[in-house]
């Protein structure tokens, strides 16, 4: 699978880990679907990496959890990470935010490469990123491509997905960069504010808007 020429923009000096091909960089907000159209990817044996898995793998290390258990001891029971209290304390705290986004990032670079080798010489690979333009990393992408729904079928999705009511629906979707905001950063546009069905024609029409061959 080879991406089009017109989305190769980048030198491998500019690109993420200064990857000799072309990266795609796949976000989206909370409940527009991002984890489907990654899924639907990969079954197209296209190589996608998913940061989510990688910052999970990160937390397994025994370096970092001896690290959090050493510093936040009070988030760690019987060996292990409790994560809805690191959560909380990070949320809480933007000085042990910082602390610990820079520990896992500081072996992200390794996780990614790890999953990366994983690949049979690939021609292209789409990293799977959530706080991709929060993080100012659209820069190091190829190809940023967003999929989106609008903030309203996002709330809804949420009541349903996770039974939460209006307002803690709302809560979480501040709590992240407006969804419209993304929209105007992003380079292509996979929208999933309709049915399964005219999500995997808007997918099918992605591909074949940016690769060579499907």
């Amino acid at each position: 699978m080879k991406l089009k020429s017109k989305f190769v923009k980048l030198s491998p000096l500019q690109r993420l880990y200064h990857l000799d091909i072309p990266v795609i960089g796949l976000t989206g907000g909370i409940a527009t679907g991002k984890s489907t159209v990654a899924k639907y990817l990969a079954q197209k044996n296209i190589p996608v990496i998913n940061a989510d898995h990688l910052v999970k793998d990160i937390y397994r290390m025994k370096e970092v959890q001896r690290y959090i258990e050493t510093h936040h001891p009070e988030v760690v029971h019987q060996g292990q990470i409790q994560f809805p209290q690191l959560r909380e304390k990070v949320f809480k705290n933007k000085d042990v935010k910082a602390e610990i986004e820079k520990l896992i990032y500081s072996h992200l670079p390794e996780a990614f490469k790890q999953a990366y080798s994983k690949f049979q010489h690939p021609q292209v690979v789409v990293y799977d990123v959530p706080l991709l333009f929060e993080k100012n990393m659209s820069s190091l992408f190829d190809l940023n491509v967003l999929v989106y729904a609008p903030r309203k079928i996002q709330r809804d999705r949420l009541m349903v997905r996770d039974n939460h009511h209006e307002a803690m629906a709302d809560t979480i979707l501040d709590q992240q960069m407006s969804i419209e905001d993304k929209k105007k950063k992003a380079d292509l546009i996979i929208d999933n504010s309709g049915t399964e069905e005219e999500l995997t024609a808007g997918i099918q029409l992605f591909l074949q808007q940016v690769f060579e061959s499907i």
